[in-house]
């Protein structure tokens, strides 16, 4: 088996690059944005990328309010770090690309969501070693220090010989296609009188 590094593929810059993601939810996370901003200003070198939402617009060079999907799945696997919202779905598809998300869940006291969902399910994931759980800027600014100085904490192990689930799943339907096909022309010729 051999260890997949997001970020440090063959042939991609070497420049540190971290991308932070806070969703599409109408509340803004300006919070976030906020300690974003603090961190990387004591660490001008680090490329940090920034889908925003509908926070404020940070001074960030390369900020965008929102990312396509293709887009977004394209910034994680060249990512060096992934920082999240608390949401399900951007922790699955960061751990999808062997990252070790960096989770800052979005508070409701702070009017970022309308409940604590976030926390809860953030959380839990923390406890089970599945995320990197940050709920103040100074874990949040530990753990990206942590992962700028060994991203192989921040790293899930992929197999490279392992195929594609998704092409395993294709590869099986096709299979219980074949064999209802081949049981169907066996029942007929079976019916058949000569």
């Amino acid at each position: 088996m051999s260890v997949l590094v997001p970020g440090q593929r063959e042939g991609r810059d070497a420049t540190p690059y971290v991308l932070a993601v806070v969703g599409t939810d109408v509340h803004r996370f300006d919070r976030l944005v906020d300690w974003l901003e603090r961190w990387h200003a004591g660490r001008p070198t680090v490329r940090v990328v920034l889908q925003y939402g509908h926070s404020r617009t940070p001074r960030l060079p390369e900020a965008r309010p929102f990312l396509g999907h293709e887009e977004l799945q394209r910034a994680m696997a060249e990512a060096t770090l992934v920082v999240s919202h608390g949401g399900p779905a951007t922790i699955t598809e960061a751990r999808r690309t062997s990252h070790l998300p960096i989770v800052v869940p979005r508070d409701p006291a702070h009017d970022e969501h309308v409940d604590n969902h976030q926390q809860l399910f953030s959380r839990r994931l923390g406890a089970a070693g599945m995320v990197r759980l940050c709920e103040s800027e100074a874990e949040l600014v530990a753990a990206l220090d942590e992962g700028l100085a060994d991203p192989y904490r921040f790293t899930l192990a992929a197999d490279r010989d392992r195929p594609d689930p998704r092409a395993e799943a294709v590869a099986r339907v096709g299979r219980v296609i074949d064999d209802l096909v081949a049981r169907r022309v066996r029942q007929r010729a079976g019916g058949r009188r000569r």
